[in-house]
């Protein structure tokens, strides 16, 4: 088995825990509202401006022995580099305020969660950061298409209120291999602490999910 895999199994009571979210069955369910839509676009905001950063802190923060990820990292940041752009354009196209969203500060959840990957990268192993990768691709790839296809199904919104979804759900299905390449060719301590900071993430993003209004309490506008 390969770590990969290894990773898959060992962290699947924690991705149980996110998909577990109230506003992931609402959307999969149908009862998804146009508030909540709008209130997830805005957190995925506030995280994806941070990966461009993000991904170029890792790479000035990576040491010797990990210096072979340089080149991976770069890769990285030319195909995330402006998909926060992306973000405010579909929420303009739901009908939303997206200069407000730029100018708004995160929900604590998000706030959280980034805090953590910068600590992560800063403080800790900087190649953990790499179970922040794994859980945002591996949820993108197993949710955002069939996720975009329902929300508009039932929102009756544009194809262009959804590139993000769209545009992530196809781009991490290639992602994930590279990322299960990179993750198999590191050291045992580094796997391990990828495997620790997927399971924190894992529950950061799920709070991220949990943050947002659900059928019963979201009103639409």
């Amino acid at each position: 088995m390969s770590f990969y895999e290894s990773l898959q199994a060992s962290t699947a009571e924690a991705r149980a825990w996110l998909l577990g979210a109230p506003i992931i069955d609402d959307c999969l369910q149908g009862r998804v509202t146009l508030e909540s839509y709008r209130a997830f676009l805005g957190q995925a905001y506030h995280h994806v401006r941070h990966t461009t950063p993000l991904l170029m802190t890792l790479g000035g923060r990576l040491p010797e022995r990990l210096g072979w990820m340089r080149r991976a990292v770069a890769e990285y940041i030319e195909e995330e580099i402006g998909h926060e752009e992306w973000i405010l354009d579909d929420i303009a196209a739901a009908g939303g305020d997206a200069q407000a969203v730029r100018n708004s500060r995160p929900g604590l959840a998000a706030e959280v969660m980034v805090a953590y990957a910068y600590d992560t990268i800063q403080r800790g192993n900087p190649a953990a950061f790499f179970g922040m990768v794994y859980v945002l691709e591996g949820t993108s790839v197993a949710l955002a298409l069939t996720a975009a296809d329902r929300i508009q199904q039932v929102l009756g919104l544009p194809d262009k209120a959804f590139s993000y979804l769209r545009s992530h759900g196809t781009l991490d299905q290639e992602h994930t291999q590279h990322l299960a390449r990179l993750v198999d060719a590191m050291t045992p301590a580094d796997q391990a602490d990828v495997a620790h900071a997927a399971r924190v993430f894992f529950k950061l993003y799920g709070d991220v999910f949990r943050s947002l209004p659900v059928a019963g309490t979201a009103t639409c506008n």
